[in-house]
Protein backbone atom coordinates (compact mmCIF):
# COMPACT_ATOMS: atom_id res chain seq x y z
CA UNK A 1 0.00 0.00 0.00
CA UNK A 2 2.95 2.61 0.81
CA UNK A 3 4.56 1.61 -2.80
CA UNK A 4 1.46 2.57 -4.40
CA UNK A 5 0.66 6.09 -2.43
CA UNK A 6 4.39 6.66 -2.75
CA UNK A 7 3.89 6.22 -6.60
CA UNK A 8 1.09 8.03 -6.67
CA UNK A 9 2.51 11.08 -5.29
CA UNK A 10 5.45 11.18 -7.44
CA UNK A 11 3.17 11.17 -10.04
CA UNK A 12 1.92 14.29 -9.23
CA UNK A 13 5.33 15.33 -9.07
CA UNK A 14 4.89 14.69 -13.79
CA UNK A 15 2.32 17.08 -13.47
CA UNK A 16 4.45 19.92 -11.09
CA UNK A 17 6.77 19.69 -14.44
CA UNK A 18 4.41 19.01 -17.29
CA UNK A 19 2.81 22.39 -16.66
CA UNK A 20 5.88 24.62 -17.30
CA UNK A 21 5.24 26.03 -20.35
CA UNK A 22 2.28 26.77 -22.37
CA UNK A 23 0.46 24.06 -24.65
CA UNK A 24 2.73 23.95 -27.25
CA UNK A 25 5.88 22.85 -25.20
CA UNK A 26 3.90 19.87 -23.76
CA UNK A 27 5.71 16.81 -22.30
CA UNK A 28 6.29 13.41 -23.38
CA UNK A 29 2.67 11.71 -22.78
CA UNK A 30 4.01 8.33 -22.79
CA UNK A 31 5.99 9.13 -19.58
CA UNK A 32 2.92 8.57 -17.19
CA UNK A 33 3.25 4.82 -18.02
CA UNK A 34 6.76 4.54 -16.95
CA UNK A 35 8.04 3.33 -13.85
CA UNK A 36 8.89 5.65 -11.20
CA UNK A 37 12.29 5.73 -10.11
CA UNK A 38 13.19 7.21 -6.59
CA UNK A 39 16.31 8.17 -4.75
CA UNK A 40 16.71 10.63 -1.45
CA UNK A 41 18.56 10.53 1.59
CA UNK A 42 15.28 10.07 3.55
CA UNK A 43 11.60 9.05 2.91
CA UNK A 44 9.09 9.30 5.38
CA UNK A 45 5.01 8.63 5.06
CA UNK A 46 2.61 9.46 7.60
CA UNK A 47 -0.74 7.95 5.68
CA UNK A 48 -3.12 9.36 8.58
CA UNK A 49 -2.43 13.18 7.48
CA UNK A 50 -1.06 11.82 3.63
CA UNK A 51 2.02 13.37 3.66
CA UNK A 52 5.19 12.36 2.23
CA UNK A 53 8.28 13.99 3.05
CA UNK A 54 11.35 12.72 0.65
CA UNK A 55 14.61 14.53 1.37
CA UNK A 56 18.26 14.69 0.81
CA UNK A 57 19.24 14.99 -3.03
CA UNK A 58 16.26 13.61 -4.53
CA UNK A 59 16.13 12.17 -7.78
CA UNK A 60 13.21 11.50 -9.22
CA UNK A 61 12.63 10.02 -12.49
CA UNK A 62 10.10 8.43 -14.86
CA UNK A 63 10.32 7.57 -18.76
CA UNK A 64 12.02 11.61 -19.83
CA UNK A 65 11.22 13.30 -16.73
CA UNK A 66 13.82 14.09 -13.96
CA UNK A 67 13.96 15.97 -10.81
CA UNK A 68 16.58 16.98 -8.82
CA UNK A 69 15.88 18.91 -5.75
CA UNK A 70 16.71 18.40 -1.80
CA UNK A 71 13.49 18.16 -0.25
CA UNK A 72 9.83 17.33 -2.10
CA UNK A 73 7.21 17.34 0.15
CA UNK A 74 3.85 16.09 -1.46
CA UNK A 75 0.60 16.13 0.44
CA UNK A 76 -3.11 14.81 -0.23
CA UNK A 77 -6.46 16.54 0.71
CA UNK A 78 -9.50 14.29 1.76
CA UNK A 79 -10.91 14.06 -2.01
CA UNK A 80 -7.44 13.25 -2.71
CA UNK A 81 -6.18 16.20 -4.89
CA UNK A 82 -2.49 16.46 -4.39
CA UNK A 83 0.03 19.39 -3.65
CA UNK A 84 3.78 19.06 -4.22
CA UNK A 85 6.70 21.41 -3.36
CA UNK A 86 10.22 20.46 -4.37
CA UNK A 87 12.73 22.97 -3.00
CA UNK A 88 16.92 22.99 -3.18
CA UNK A 89 19.14 21.31 -4.73
CA UNK A 90 22.49 22.13 -6.54
CA UNK A 91 23.53 25.88 -5.99
CA UNK A 92 19.79 26.05 -3.73
CA UNK A 93 17.81 25.50 -7.37
CA UNK A 94 15.44 22.76 -7.58
CA UNK A 95 15.49 21.54 -11.58
CA UNK A 96 13.68 19.27 -14.09
CA UNK A 97 13.70 18.26 -17.47
CA UNK A 98 11.56 16.56 -19.50
CA UNK A 99 11.05 15.71 -23.31
CA UNK A 100 8.38 17.44 -25.35
CA UNK A 101 5.68 15.16 -26.86
CA UNK A 102 6.40 14.42 -30.04
CA UNK A 103 9.80 16.65 -30.79
CA UNK A 104 13.17 15.80 -30.13
CA UNK A 105 13.09 19.14 -27.64
CA UNK A 106 13.36 19.19 -23.89
CA UNK A 107 11.69 21.35 -21.34
CA UNK A 108 13.96 22.74 -18.53
CA UNK A 109 13.37 24.62 -15.63
CA UNK A 110 14.90 25.92 -12.08
CA UNK A 111 13.62 27.70 -9.07
CA UNK A 112 14.74 27.77 -5.53
CA UNK A 113 11.09 26.29 -5.05
CA UNK A 114 8.70 25.00 -7.48
CA UNK A 115 4.81 23.82 -6.11
CA UNK A 116 1.88 22.21 -8.10
CA UNK A 117 -1.73 21.98 -7.35
CA UNK A 118 -3.58 19.34 -9.02
CA UNK A 119 -6.52 20.47 -7.81
CA UNK A 120 -5.84 24.06 -9.36
CA UNK A 121 -3.58 22.78 -11.98
CA UNK A 122 -1.58 25.82 -10.99
CA UNK A 123 2.29 25.53 -11.34
CA UNK A 124 4.19 27.96 -9.68
CA UNK A 125 8.14 28.67 -9.65
CA UNK A 126 9.95 31.08 -6.81
CA UNK A 127 12.61 32.69 -6.40
CA UNK A 128 15.33 32.69 -9.41
CA UNK A 129 12.91 31.21 -11.65
CA UNK A 130 13.39 30.11 -15.49
CA UNK A 131 11.71 27.92 -17.69
CA UNK A 132 13.18 27.01 -21.26
CA UNK A 133 12.00 25.07 -23.92
CA UNK A 134 13.57 24.91 -27.07
CA UNK A 135 14.97 27.96 -27.78
CA UNK A 136 12.05 29.76 -25.30
CA UNK A 137 13.14 30.65 -22.54
CA UNK A 138 11.82 32.88 -19.36
CA UNK A 139 13.64 33.91 -16.43
CA UNK A 140 11.90 36.03 -13.16
CA UNK A 141 11.57 35.68 -9.67
CA UNK A 142 8.40 34.09 -9.87
CA UNK A 143 6.32 32.06 -12.62
CA UNK A 144 2.87 30.80 -12.53
CA UNK A 145 1.71 28.77 -15.09
CA UNK A 146 -2.36 27.77 -15.08
CA UNK A 147 -2.77 24.55 -17.17
CA UNK A 148 -6.68 24.90 -17.47
CA UNK A 149 -6.41 28.42 -19.62
CA UNK A 150 -3.06 28.23 -20.71
CA UNK A 151 -1.89 31.37 -19.26
CA UNK A 152 1.50 32.23 -17.91
CA UNK A 153 2.52 35.25 -15.72
CA UNK A 154 6.04 36.18 -14.95
CA UNK A 155 7.07 39.18 -12.37
CA UNK A 156 9.88 40.71 -10.75
CA UNK A 157 9.03 39.84 -7.43
CA UNK A 158 8.86 36.78 -5.32
CA UNK A 159 4.85 36.92 -6.06
CA UNK A 160 2.29 37.80 -8.85
CA UNK A 161 2.60 41.32 -8.49
CA UNK A 162 5.26 43.10 -10.39
CA UNK A 163 7.33 45.75 -8.69
CA UNK A 164 9.15 49.10 -10.36
CA UNK A 165 12.92 47.94 -11.18
CA UNK A 166 13.63 51.63 -10.85
CA UNK A 167 16.28 51.29 -13.93
CA UNK A 168 17.64 48.58 -12.14
CA UNK A 169 17.71 45.95 -15.19
CA UNK A 170 19.03 42.94 -12.87
CA UNK A 171 15.05 43.37 -11.21
CA UNK A 172 13.38 43.04 -15.07
CA UNK A 173 11.64 39.93 -16.31
CA UNK A 174 13.44 38.14 -19.60
CA UNK A 175 11.90 36.24 -22.33
CA UNK A 176 13.45 34.86 -25.26
CA UNK A 177 10.55 33.54 -28.01
CA UNK A 178 11.73 32.50 -31.19
CA UNK A 179 9.81 33.33 -34.48
CA UNK A 180 7.73 30.38 -35.15
CA UNK A 181 8.51 29.53 -38.79
CA UNK A 182 5.36 29.53 -41.30
CA UNK A 183 4.12 26.25 -43.17
CA UNK A 184 6.41 25.74 -46.24
CA UNK A 185 4.37 26.98 -49.04
CA UNK A 186 3.65 24.17 -51.90
CA UNK A 187 5.06 25.76 -55.33
CA UNK A 188 2.07 26.71 -57.71
CA UNK A 189 2.13 23.99 -60.84
CA UNK A 190 3.76 25.56 -63.68
CA UNK A 191 1.39 27.09 -66.83
CA UNK A 192 1.25 24.75 -69.41
CA UNK A 193 2.13 25.75 -72.97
Amino acid sequence: MISRQITAALTTLALLLAAGLPATARAERADRDKPVNLEADKVTVDDRTKTHNFEGNVVFTQGTLTIKANKVVVTQDGTGYQKGVATGGENGLARFRQKREGQDLWMEGEAERIEHDAKTEITRFYVRAHVKSGGDEVRGQYIEYNSISENYTVTNSSDAKAVPSGGDQSKRVRAIIQPKSAPAATPEAAPRP
